[in-house]
């Protein structure tokens, strides 16, 4: 057979083959990983407007951007943040607030972007539903406890869902705090009827018992005012020897007024205040909790993987931060003529606002 014969036979040959082999060999890629001027659009949904929910939306933005996704150039980002008057919101303002996030899921639905943020737990509870019947890939951030959010267990977001959870071993934390006040004995906590603030206080006292340390605390009406309380619970110096503060949007309200409050109590009185959710607290001495800013970065890695390399969210397991953010105010620690234990000074490092920052987020 001649050269040319013999070139054409293979070339036929290898036609046959092509044509013989399974359709899924030759499907094109998506074209997200073909074209790189794809824009990859993501939506974003919420409840309320608050700081910490904005550090977790940096954080996650940020982890994009570090995958190459970034806002402006191959992210379109369309945001919504659903009015909630916390202080005054009844059972007919929570009912309407619900029905606002089904009413954004369902135009979401039919936008059919290529990703879903929630952030908060109301948003991930109550819009998950509805964007898993249309096959819309769902990450959350910023949510406490999972479970709460309709997700299987604390590692198992369920179908069609993953995100980064809030969620940390209050022993951790409560272990910080009796490392730094050895002598006390008696914590005082002041929460409303927030689920977080609830779910905060009952898992603090729980491994404050374990510890040989008592916790005291009293519900308030996010409208009331904190001192009472504090006076109540503090006795004229015969009862509480410290304060904690859960995660709790009480503390938000009002220009951060029960958190100043307490604050100033705190001063006038020589006892310490410490807070068991990283979010902003005039003269707290201690901070230990779970980063916003970190935990949003978590959830970005996550959508950078569903949107770049198309994994399903069922996958990938819930993150969280696995030690908590330890930040303590030196000023504040210097006017309660507390020194910092050995082991702590060893591993400080200068944090952001002049703060020390314990060892390292991870």
């Amino acid at each position: 057979m001649s050269n040319g014969k013999m070139k054409t036979a293979a070339a036929l040959a290898l036609l046959v083959m092509a044509c013989a082999a399974p359709a899924r060999g030759m499907e094109a890629l998506p074209a997200s990983a073909m074209d790189e001027s794809h824009i990859f659009t993501v939506e974003v949904l919420q409840v309320s407007d608050i700081e910490p929910y904005q550090e977790a939306m940096d954080g996650f933005l940020a982890a994009l951007r570090s995958n190459g996704i970034v806002a402006g150039k191959n992210l379109r980002l369309n945001r919504v943040k659903i009015d909630f008057d916390i202080e005054n919101g009844g059972f007919w303002s929570r009912l309407g607030v619900l029905m606002r996030i089904r009413e954004e899921a369902t135009r979401i639905a039919g936008a059919k972007p290529d990703l879903v943020l929630t952030i908060g737990t109301p948003a991930t509870r109550y819009a998950r539903g509805i964007l898993e019947d249309a096959h819309i890939p769902l990450v959350f951030t910023a949510v406490a406890d999972p479970k709460e959010a309709g997700c299987v267990s604390l590692v198992d977001g369920g179908e069609g869902v993953t995100g980064a959870t809030l969620y940390t071993d209050m022993d951790d934390s409560v272990k910080v705090v009796r490392q730094l006040f050895p002598a006390v004995r008696r914590i005082g906590m002041v929460h409303t009827d927030d689920e977080n603030g609830v779910a905060n206080v009952a898992a603090a006292t729980a491994s404050a018992r374990q510890m040989g340390i008592a916790v005291s605390s009293r519900q308030v009406g996010k409208s009331d005012s904190i001192v009472p309380a504090l006076k109540e619970l503090f006795s004229q110096g015969e009862g509480v020897q410290l304060f904690a503060v859960p995660l709790d949007t009480y503390y938000g309200l009002r220009k951060f007024e029960p958190a100043t409050d307490l604050g100033d109590f705190g001063a006038e009185h020589q006892i310490p205040v410490v807070t068991l959710a990283m979010v902003r607290m005039p003269g707290a001495v201690l901070y230990v909790g779970a980063d916003f800013g970190f935990v949003g970065n978590l959830s970005g890695l996550q959508a950078a993987k569903i949107l770049k390399r198309r994994t399903k969210p069922d996958v990938m397991p819930i993150l969280k931060q696995d030690t908590p953010t330890v930040l303590i105010d030196p000023e504040r620690l210097a006017a309660l003529k507390v020194a910092l234990p050995p082991d702590m000074l060893e591993r400080a490092s200068r944090g952001k606002d002049g703060f020390w920052q314990i060892g390292a987020a991870k």
